[in-house]
């Protein structure tokens, strides 16, 4: 049996935001650009062609000027349900499931690498995990500043 636990990041969060709004904010460019990554970062899509096969070429730009280049391969897209994708440089696979609760959306995110060494590397040399929670607390402010103007 091939373990993924020792090689796999994880988080869940319930937002306060309707499944189609958080949908919307992952898969249109317009939106994610203005939540992803960690704290005091910012970036640009390039492309972001969100179906099985489809290419998400973006530039992440650090707080201190770094420019960091960033391509993934969308894997699986189930609307309103799952959205998987490869990414390469570092390689790791994403999941993030979607589950409607009311008006509420529950996601759960992995973020599965290669081995529990590579993951171990990239939480060290980027502050990984803690990159991840900043994620899912720009997503949070950034949806209730839709819900706002709804």
């Amino acid at each position: 049996m091939d373990n993924t636990e020792n090689r796999t990041m994880r988080i869940e969060r319930t937002f306060n935001a309707p499944i189609e709004l958080v949908w919307t904010v992952w898969t249109e460019p317009d939106h994610i650009k203005n939540w992803w990554g960690p704290t005091g970062f910012t970036n640009t899509i390039k492309t972001m062609d969100v179906k099985e096969g489809g290419e998400w070429l973006f530039t992440m730009h650090g707080p201190d000027g770094t420019d960091y280049a960033n391509r993934s391969v969308y894997k699986e897209i189930i609307p309103h349900k799952k959205i998987v994708f490869e990414h390469f440089n570092p390689h790791f696979i994403t999941t993030v499931l979607f589950e409607a609760d009311g008006d509420k959306t529950h996601i759960k995110w992995s973020v599965m690498f290669d081995s529990s060494e590579i993951m171990k590397a990239i939480i060290k040399a980027h502050n990984a995990a803690e990159g991840l929670t900043q994620n899912c607390e720009k997503l949070e402010k950034y949806l209730s500043t839709k819900i706002s103007l709804s």
